[in-house]
């Protein structure tokens, strides 16, 4: 007898950032529409992403919980919080502990922010053993120009290079960094508690596609973490910026969920446990 397709344990959360230049209410009424299970508030100008009281009252309307925070790491955020990174990531822990998120994501430090870089893997660790929720820091890439390219983070674009107590892995920066996603999931194994799902074709740009639509491995990874009982949030993050339409927007983000559910709900592979051993093996069953 066949075995039977498992309910996926991994939730699937819509990236505020997927809505862009909507709003952060806009991505709480799609989410709510089209059915994902809850949302990542991506902290930047929009007022209403910096607003604990306002995220709140948005989740309670459209019964969207928010699953996780991405902390105000980006080039055009850097004033929101405070200038000051740790102050950040302390307000992204309060905001994630407020509303009810498991997890904050954060970038490795930019390479001119000379102290903070020095102290981020010891401080994140410190922040990481204050709380019950997960800081996963979040794998970047080289900036490049023609032929030229400019290591623009600290201590590394690879973060499994360093020791972090959670991963998110972001499969549009492994395009843009030209390098091999399923290796560097394996590196990161039982760390590994943060999805970032889109795709890319290796451009210089950071792409973000709608999975399926570019050279990565999306279907194989989510796969992966189903057969190994992947207990984190899988969060679709694209760039619908170029939709024509509020419809075509809807309907990217659709697309990118169905392609979720589907390689998430695959089959578990004969005897397999439910313990969840480091992302190893075969690519499919």
């Amino acid at each position: 007898m066949a075995e039977p397709v498992r309910v996926p344990t991994a939730k699937v959360a819509l990236s505020t950032a997927s809505v862009y230049p909507e709003s952060t209410a806009t991505a709480f009424e799609i989410a709510a529409r089209l059915g994902y299970d809850g949302v990542e508030v991506m902290v930047w100008t929009d007022p209403v992403s910096q607003d604990v009281d306002a995220l709140r009252r948005l989740s309670d309307q459209h019964r969207v919980p928010v699953l996780a925070v991405h902390a105000p790491c980006l080039l055009i955020t850097q004033r929101v919080w405070s200038t000051d990174p740790w102050t950040k990531l302390q307000r992204a822990r309060a905001a994630a502990e407020r509303l009810g998120a498991s997890t904050v994501v954060v970038h490795p430090p930019f390479r001119w922010q000379r102290q903070y870089s020095r102290d981020f893997v010891t401080g994140i660790w410190r922040m990481a053993e204050e709380t019950d929720v997960r800081f996963a820091v979040e794998n970047m890439y080289p900036w490049r120009y023609r032929d030229r390219e400019m290591l623009a983070y600290a201590p590394e674009w690879d973060v499994t290079k360093d020791d972090y107590r959670h991963f998110t892995v972001d499969l549009s920066h492994t395009a843009t960094a030209r390098t091999d996603a399923v290796a560097m999931v394996d590196r990161m194994g039982d760390r590994l508690a943060h999805v970032h799902l889109a795709d890319g074709n290796g451009s210089a740009k950071d792409e973000h596609l709608v999975p399926g639509r570019g050279t990565q491995p999306c279907a194989e990874l989510l796969e992966r973490l189903a057969r190994t009982s992947f207990d984190g949030h899988v969060v679709i993050e694209v760039n619908t910026r170029r939709a024509m339409s509020a419809a075509e927007r809807e309907a990217d983000l659709a697309e990118a969920l169905a392609f979720a559910r589907l390689h998430l709900a695959t089959t578990p592979a004969p005897g397999h446990p439910r313990s969840r051993p480091p992302l190893t093996g075969p690519a499919r069953p």
